[in-house]
């Protein structure tokens, strides 16, 4: 019995790269407390409250600014995170991701 060919050929790669990265931003708006944002950025992104308190400021005189950078998954999860919380205490927070 003859062997059997297949049409099929497997594709091997070989170029490894490191996983995309995203910046998270957060946008000001004139409704959310600077406590509030504090409380975000402390909660959600593990800042220090200085950091907050610099971050947040930053965000007040510019319109927005990056809070971090993650994987996909991680920005997504914190941006959701911190919009879900601003949801439940009535605020407009917004905050995007994008690529570097």
């Amino acid at each position: 019995m003859a062997k059997e060919q297949s049409s099929v050929k497997e594709r091997q790669l070989t170029d490894t790269r490191e996983p995309r990265k995203y910046n998270v931003y957060i946008h000001n708006d004139d409704f959310t407390t600077m406590d509030f944002v504090v409380k975000i950025l402390t909660v959600v992104f593990f800042k220090s409250e200085t950091e907050a308190e610099t971050l947040m400021l930053a965000v007040h005189h510019s319109d927005k600014a990056v809070v971090g950078t993650y994987s996909y998954d991680v920005a997504v999860s914190k941006t959701e995170k911190a919009m879900n919380m601003a949801r439940e205490e009535g605020f407009p927070l917004r905050l995007t991701y994008s690529p570097e």
